[in-house]
């Protein structure tokens, strides 16, 4: 059977402090689409800035999304400050809770460029030196 299913996921830093730099940021879409993979979901787009992250998601029914929700946040936090890529304003720490929407096939590339363009919608967030990504 053939699936079409595609969810915008959103969550931010703790108080919404701008923890999340160029070097974490390259490491947290590593990170997220390592673990996508291993959870049998596929991110089609990321979208952050130094406080918050959106990730564009093709996911199939069966998929557990606690569980998915619980490893992006959870493992990007705990190997993030294990490793050392906290930023300048302190370790990475992510506020509770999350908000996860349903997007329409025909929405996907509209969403895409909502998540592509996160650092000109929240200019005074915008990651320096961080190109999106890639």
């Amino acid at each position: 059977m053939y699936q079409r299913l595609y969810y915008h996921l959103i969550w931010t830093t703790v108080e919404r402090t701008p923890l999340i730099d160029a070097g974490l940021a390259g490491f947290l879409c590593r990170l997220f689409r390592a673990i996508a993979r291993d959870e049998g979901v596929r991110i089609l787009e990321i979208g952050m800035v130094q406080t918050h992250v959106h990730l564009l998601i093709a996911a199939p029914l069966r998929t557990d999304w606690i569980r998915l929700i619980q490893r992006l946040k959870g493992a990007s936090s705990y190997v993030a400050n294990r490793e050392g890529l906290a930023g300048q304003n302190g370790p990475l720490r992510w506020a509770r809770g999350y908000s996860i929407h349903t997007v329409s096939p025909r929405a996907v590339e509209s969403a895409r460029q909502y998540l592509a363009s996160q650092p000109e919608r929240h200019p005074d967030e915008a990651i320096e030196g961080w190109e999106g990504d890639r």
